[in-house]
């Protein structure tokens, strides 16, 4: 029986709800790990500031290598299969993390979760559009962004709630929730329309050579992909000491207000991530509101150079200034500028690549921004252990600085004569 589940659901749900359900609780249960996952390896792991990057580096490096096996078994097998063992692993490795404290532990549950991440990724939505058709996939997809971001302000909340309780609760509670998900996936999610993707259209390490080397061609010729590739590869070298050492910033060199009888991290950083979120999303509204002809514009490098801007400085706003709120307050404004420039880039690439250049120029992109998280992560980690987190932002602000100039100085491609 159990056999059978794996290729055939037992009670076969309609499509787009199973994907509305996938999308709530896969969302629901990221946030709960997600939200304090940083906060409880800084303080009940006890990691140092290196130990923290290069648990960021050994997931990204994990999610690079396997993105391409675990996607053979999308292509090849089932996309069902694929996203049911991807969200049973990723709830074995939060489980993992959550159980044992300790930094051999939190690495080994990086690879399993990471691993697990990858089957999912792009597997989910290729099985809806199997399911239901191209034609139908984009007022799905939309009406799914919107039960994503109302599940995550939930998660968020329940995260801080549970982690009241004990801080590797809503560790824990994620880890089980995805592998309860993946059995109720096993019982319920359909697969009616599944064809195997041609040899020649796979996705393989051969494939991802030829990119590679196509891309870096590419790039020599036009100054426009060049531009963007040292973009990537300049926000991954930063990027990976951010996104790990802000916490331990804000843990080691601030004192929490005591707010309504109580000066819990747990409180606190649920509150910054609930604050964070809505910032972000008022920002990109603002924005759009506007100044959409800004957001929209056929070649937006001043917008671009902007936000890039504001991006520097968020970093090293955080990294020096010495009262909490300014410091939250500049890293609220780095994280609202980069949801703003994601966008505006995405379109940018869109409008102007040709579109028998576009799936190379952005798999490059990805690449090189993997590339630079591997890369730079571990040497600003290990600036952060020698010197200060303070002095390794700093150098992080200063690597990310060189996009602003990049930005300001790209141009539209050069029309075809």
């Amino acid at each position: 029986m159990l056999t059978s589940l794996l290729w055939r659901a037992r009670w076969p749900a309609d499509a787009t709800r199973t994907y509305y359900a996938i999308t709530g609780f896969s969302s629901l249960f990221w946030v709960l790990n997600s939200t304090l996952s940083l906060v409880y390896m800084a303080t009940t792991v006890g990691l140092s500031p290196l130990q923290m990057v290069l648990v960021g580096t050994v997931l990204e490096a994990v999610t690079f290598l396997f993105e391409i096996p675990t996607g053979i078994v999308s292509d090849l097998y089932s996309r069902r299969l694929s996203v049911i063992i991807g969200y049973l692993l990723m709830g074995a490795g939060f489980l993992l993390q959550g159980l044992v404290p300790t930094f051999e532990a939190v690495l080994l549950a990086q690879v399993i979760w990471g691993i697990g991440f990858t089957f999912t990724s792009g597997a989910e939505e290729a099985w809806l559009t199997d399911e239901i058709g191209q034609d139908n996939v984009a007022q799905v997809f939309t009406r799914g962004q919107q039960v994503y971001l109302g599940t995550t302000l939930v998660g968020t909340l329940a995260a801080g709630a549970l982690g009241l309780i004990d801080i590797r609760v809503p560790l824990v509670a994620s880890g089980a929730g995805f592998m309860v998900l993946a059995v109720g996936l096993l019982l319920v999610m359909p697969e009616q329309n599944f064809t195997r993707v041609p040899r020649d259209e796979r996705e393989t390490f051969r494939h991802m050579g030829r990119t590679l080397a196509d891309g870096i061609a590419l790039a020599r010729r036009r100054p426009v992909v060049r531009s963007f590739l040292l973009v990537s590869l300049f926000v991954g070298l930063s990027s990976e000491a951010f996104d790990r050492l802000w916490t331990v910033r804000v843990l080691e060199d601030f004192d929490f207000p005591d707010f309504l009888g109580t000066d819990n991290p747990v409180v606190w950083f649920t509150a910054f991530s609930v604050i964070g979120t809505c910032i972000a999303l008022g920002a990109s509204l603002v924005v759009n509101k506007v100044s959409p002809a800004s957001v929209n514009a056929l070649h937006p490098r001043g917008m671009l150079a902007l936000l890039a801007a504001l991006q520097v400085l968020g970093v090293a706003g955080l990294a020096v200034l010495g009262n909490l709120w300014l410091a939250l307050a500049a890293m609220w404004l780095r994280d609202a500028a980069v949801a703003l420039s994601m966008p505006v880039q995405a379109a940018w690439l869109n409008r102007n690549v040709d579109s028998r250049v576009r799936a190379t120029t952005l798999s490059m992109n990805s690449q090189a921004n993997a590339i630079g998280q591997v890369a730079g992560g571990p040497p600003l980690g290990g600036l952060a252990n020698r010197t200060s987190v303070s002095t390794a932002l700093v150098t992080s602000a200063v690597v990310l600085a060189p996009i602003v100039a990049i930005y300001a100085r790209l141009k539209p491609p050069a029309e075809p004569k």
